[in-house]
């Protein structure tokens, strides 16, 4: 889908991708430092008026009926729903509700039983099944206009089915990222940032990654005209305001707002790339009425070559590279887009009609098109210069490009990328360096690890150097030097400081796994604690705190750490992997298999877990036993020099 999110697979034409640990591939996080510069104002009462808050739609729709049953059937209305026969779009025929994922050897069979929607995993071995997961789906995410992706809730957190149903072609097909061997199966977590384009404002715990209170079902209206609470109050207490003559300032009508700030309420969501927060930002900071760039600045990576390259959800990147945008100074997403009506009962003529208004008339540019060409085309300025076309980060579907060009390149044409040119902010002209160095990070970290990213992080933050800059820059430095390796660096900037005056979780986190990597636990160690006293519900950094007291032989307190980890995800393999081993040092080893058969269970493949279960094995002088999970460890991880090392020995007894 995507919290969060680009898919890596749109940059493998240029540079080196990889897969990095879940754990690793973070969300931008603020600081408390807060911003110095002047609080902008609206007359709009409801942009910066912090006491406004949201009413939800069906406030709304007791006024705005009409409005609202015509919204409701668009693509935001339906953007996200329980899962159910009736929200879901998929075709649960046999022999078409199956995937295979060929690289990692798992079968995926999505059905529902009764009324509840489920997706199981299995794996087979000739006509025997060796694995079988099932997990329920809560959430269809997508309008079903192209796709249908699937979320679970595991107390509050959310994850990532690893399947979705492709609309267009009516096929099922392995989930945008997960495919090439990439799959995270069913660990891929849903963060906030993605929540809150695919739907409305989730009740968030600050304290995690995908942890939730509570989620809508679908975007609604106070996402495009602000919060609702003023002016509801205002029309309950005091007269109505004609709105033909003078507009009603408790609450934003973007018809009334200029092009740019129409423009900036559509590219939170529609302009998809990589989201720098501001400090002190969170994704529920941007009101309609701001600059998008008072919260974030979204970057895109620049690319010599391949025009025809566009990602599914970045329309105003497509649109902003248009000549129409760049001469006009006025063209808004809403001059052809009626956002209470959805696209699919739209007529034609009304896109047209917003072609004409600038070209036709005396003075304007016309079509200068042979009409036998241009009858050939129905007479359609879209078909002819905004194609539709396929994007790169979701298979299976193509989606009409906004690049608005007089010759669009044709299907094939000049398809290759020849270069990387660098990143650029499309909603800030001039993002200050610090943000810059993120962007290259952000790209880093979830997309593209070529080095050459890094250099430039480092590089631009050597470009702000004043005192405040300065205090901001040591968790930067951390930050880019973890990602280098650079262990040494990164505990280098962090001698002086301590880790109660550090509030961002992921700095304290990447100073603990410095400290960790060079085998000191003991300094990690109040590193990791505090990374998980500012995120207290955030199993990675609560396992790895767990790690690194099992690591300083501190049994009893780590074995708390992962039976609390239980409580919160069951399931969670790493858990169990790290009880099956303390079960095992302690001689539990009964209790030892138990906890690795249902490590097993969830991830058939988990590296340590096998490591661990081939040394049970051992020590019950099970060594057929022993030697077949090694093998097994081999052939789905054949880098792990260490099985192979323990497979040589086993061999030669």
């Amino acid at each position: 889908m995507s919290s969060r999110i680009i898919r890596k697979v749109l940059f493998a034409a240029a540079l080196i991708a990889a897969t990095l640990p879940a754990m690793f591939c973070n969300s931008p996080s603020a600081d408390d430092s807060g911003s110095k510069e002047p609080q902008p104002t609206s007359a709009w009462l409801n942009v910066y008026d912090t006491s406004a808050r949201y009413v939800g739609m069906d406030v709304c729709r007791g006024c705005h009926p009409g409005i609202y049953e015509t919204f409701i059937k668009t693509g935001m209305g339906q953007s996200f729903g329980m899962a159910t026969r009736q929200k879901s779009a998929a075709d649960f025929t046999p022999g078409n509700a199956l995937v295979y994922d060929s690289v990692l050897d798992f079968y995926y069979k999505p059905y529902f039983s009764g009324d509840t929607f489920y997706i199981m995993e299995y794996r087979l071995k000739g006509r025997d099944t060796i694995h079988k997961l099932v997990q329920r789906i809560d959430y269809v995410v997508g309008s079903g206009q192209h796709t249908n992706s699937h979320i679970f809730d595991v107390n509050g957190y959310l994850y990532q089915a690893p399947i979705t149903f492709y609309t267009q072609k009516q096929r099922w097909d392995l989930a945008p990222g997960f495919e090439k061997g990439a799959s995270s199966r069913f660990r891929r977590t849903i963060q906030l940032e993605c929540m809150t384009c695919h739907n409305g404002y989730p009740k968030f715990d600050a304290g995690s990654e995908n942890h939730y209170g509570h989620v809508m079902t679908g975007i609604d209206c106070e996402r495009c005209h602000g919060p609702g609470s003023l002016h509801v109050y205002a029309r309950q207490n005091n007269p109505p305001v004609d709105t033909s003559k003078t507009p009603d300032y408790t609450i934003v009508n973007p018809l009334r707002l200029s092009a740019e700030l129409q423009n900036n309420i559509c590219q939170r969501c529609h302009l998809q790339g990589i989201a720098v927060l501001n400090d002190g930002k969170t994704f529920y900071d941007f009101r309609p009425g701001m600059k998008l760039s008072e919260v974030m600045n979204v970057f895109m990576p620049e690319y010599e070559g391949a025009q025809d390259k566009m990602i599914m959800a970045s329309h105003v990147e497509r649109m902003k590279k248009s000549r129409c945008y760049m001469e006009s100074g006025e063209l808004s997403c809403i001059n052809c887009h009626k956002p209470h009506v959805s696209v699919k009962y739209t007529p034609r003529t009304q896109y047209l009609t917003a072609c004409a208004g600038c070209h036709s008339g005396a003075g304007k540019t016309m079509c200068t098109e042979s009409m036998q060409a241009r009858n050939a085309k129905n007479d359609d300025c879209i078909t002819c210069h905004m194609m539709r076309n396929s994007s790169i980060d979701i298979p299976h579907v193509a989606v009409t490009d906004h690049f608005i060009r007089r010759r669009p390149v044709a299907e094939g044409e000049a398809a290759k990328i020849t270069a990387f040119l660098g990143m650029k902010c499309y909603n800030n002209p001039a993002p200050d360096a610090i943000t810059t160095a993120r962007g290259f990070m952000e790209f880093y970290e979830r997309y593209a690890p070529s080095p050459g990213l890094l250099d430039s992080a480092l590089r631009y933050i050597g470009l702000q150097a004043s005192t405040e800059a300065t205090q901001k820059q040591n968790r930067d430095y951390i930050r880019v030097y973890y990602l280098r390796r650079q262990y040494d660096s990164v505990t280098h900037y962090a001698a002086a400081l301590q880790p109660a005056a550090i509030t961002d979780a992921w700095t304290a986190y990447r100073i603990g796994e410095a400290y960790f990597q060079q085998d000191n636990a003991q300094a990690a160690l109040p590193w990791y604690e505090r990374a998980v006293t500012i995120w207290d519900n955030a199993p990675d950094f609560i396992n790895k705190y767990g790690t690194c007291l099992l690591a300083l032989n501190r049994i009893a307190e780590a074995k708390k750490v992962f039976e609390s980890l239980l409580n919160k995800t069951p399931g969670n393999v790493s858990a169990y992997t790290n009880l099956g081993f303390i079960a095992m040092q302690e001689g539990n080893l009964t209790m030892a298999y138990d906890y690795m058969m249902k490590a097993s269970h969830y991830d058939p493949d988990y590296e340590q877990n096998l490591i661990n279960l081939a040394v049970l094995h051992y020590r019950q002088h099970n060594l057929d036993k022993a030697k077949a999970v090694l093998e097994h460890l081999i052939n789905h991880h054949p880098d792990n020099e260490r099985a192979r090392a323990m497979l040589l020995d086993l061999s030669g007894m």
